[in-house]
């Protein structure tokens, strides 16, 4: 595809060292831009240019291709937009190209495989490790046996289909190339996701090759990271903003507020870019950064929608804005900055970001995608919490089994049911249940250790009281 002349490069592209899948907004506005800030300093040669994969459409690809990855980040804050152009960017591929694929992550020089799928993109059982029974995971175990029984490198053969998958395929084609050790990076909000990436991983060479399983564990480190930037859905309307403010026509924008946070755990046997100068955190543990993101904006973000919904709250912005909304997730905060694990100041400066952020009306961050798969958001957002603090030997926050009580109200409806497909034997019991029992019904579901706590008691209690919702 022919580069427009108005996105052509003014000196050469870096060499490609990172291969990425999964080319969403997210990952441009995120992983992207720390790359390129990490390098700012350095000639061309010596930067880290990232080729891409898509991870399901391939019209993202075609979009970035025809602009030489090059694309418009816009950083939206309460005050105006700042625009600036990415291009760590050098290659882009459709995620179908297999060949591309594995050539690439055959090179020695890629040093750093990353990857930003959904949590479901796992394909990890609620155990723990793959399951082996999903049908594209039981497919790309007979692809890659018979490569492997082949001796074949890939060439023409058609790609793995789920993300496991496909991380294992191009590991595959390094060790037949001899292309040495790699450190796998995931950027999603499944906690502890490299080590669930690692496990899923090995569970598919166990069930391919014992020796590719051996090679990669060898060779491969697998890297944990927690990632923060809220990044809303490009529209039409930030299509002509960006073209009005650049004299550009863009046909990927990418549109986000000005904060940004990554913190990584991990080895990188083969090198990495120098994503701490762009402000990147390298830590040992990174389960106290994890919680914090967890249970201070992903759970604020669940108490938002579930309660400013039902108040005619569109977004964050609008519910935040809500006084009674508002002190409840105040409320929440202090419930959960009891058992954070961090210091005083770090979670001061934390929420001091927060409620900058949620203030932030120019990014809409609609409450209705929020509200979406609460039965596998929750157990991490709010349960953990209250498991934690009875661990602590606290009393159950009610400001925490309030969230419950709210989605236990918004499940049944229509919207909550369809947007919530792995709950919708609960939504259906729900629907016409007492506070009690519905009090039951969604602990259990969720967290059934705590089905005898005095949480059920706590929700049931929000539940009966009207007052949640029409003060």
């Amino acid at each position: 595809m022919d580069v427009s002349p108005a996105w052509r490069r003014d000196e050469p592209a870096p060499p490609v060292r990172v291969v990425h899948l999964g080319l969403g907004a997210f990952a441009r506005a995120h992983l992207l831009t720390f790359t390129q800030d990490a390098g700012a300093h350095l000639p061309a040669a010596q930067r880290w240019g990232v080729a891409g994969f898509t991870g399901r459409s391939a019209a993202v690809a075609a979009a970035l291709s025809a602009q030489d990855g090059r694309y418009t980040v816009v950083e939206r804050s309460a005050d105006g937009d700042r625009t600036r152009v990415v291009d760590a960017l050098v290659e882009v591929h459709d995620g179908a190209d297999a060949a591309r694929w594995r050539a690439l992550l055959a090179r020695p020089a890629v040093e750093v495989l990353t990857l930003t799928v959904t949590e479901a993109g796992y394909r990890a059982a609620r155990a723990g490790g793959l399951e082996r029974h999903d049908p594209g995971v039981r497919d790309d175990v007979e692809l890659l046996a018979r490569l492997v029984a082949d001796g074949d490198a890939g060439g023409t053969a058609p790609g793995a289909t789920t993300a496991p998958g496909r991380v294992l395929d191009g590991l595959r084609a390094r060790r037949d190339a001899r292309g040495g050790p790699i450190a796998v990076v995931s950027l999603d909000n499944l906690p502890a996701n490299g080590d669930v990436l690692r496990d899923v991983v090995l569970d598919l060479a166990e069930a391919v090759d014992a020796d590719l399983a051996d090679w990669v564990r060898a060779h491969v480190a697998f890297v944990s990271t927690m990632v923060d930037r809220i990044t809303p859905a490009t529209t039409d309307a930030d299509r002509v903003a960006v073209r009005a403010a650049t004299g550009r026509k863009d046909r990927a924008p990418v549109v986000t507020e000005p904060f940004r946070e990554w913190v990584l755990a991990g080895r990188f046997p083969a090198g990495r870019p120098a994503w701490d100068v762009a402000g990147a955190r390298f830590v040992g543990d990174l389960a106290p950064y994890e919680h914090r993101k967890l249970w201070l904006l992903n759970a604020g973000h669940s108490l938002l929608a579930y309660a400013g919904l039902p108040r005619g709250a569109r977004t964050v912005a609008e519910a935040f804005a809500d006084p009674v909304v508002r002190e409840r997730l105040e409320e929440l905060w202090r419930e959960v900055r009891e058992i954070l694990p961090l210091t005083r100041d770090e979670i001061d400066r934390s929420l001091a970001d927060l409620r900058a952020r949620f203030a932030n009306a120019r990014i809409e961050h609609r409450l209705e995608q929020i509200a979406r798969d609460g039965s596998r958001k929750l157990p991490v957002r709010v349960l953990a919490v209250a498991r934690t603090r009875r661990t602590a030997g606290l009393p159950v926050g009610p400001a925490g089994a309030g969230v419950l009580a709210d989605w236990a109200r918004y499940l049944p409806d229509a919207d909550g049911a369809a947007g919530d497909p792995g709950a919708a034997d609960l939504a259906e019991r729900l629907r016409g249940a007492d506070a009690r029992t519905c009090a039951v019904l969604v602990v259990t579901a969720l967290a059934p250790d705590l089905a005898d706590d005095p949480l059920v008691t706590a929700v049931a209690t929000a539940l009966a009281d009207q007052h949640l919702v029409t003060s």
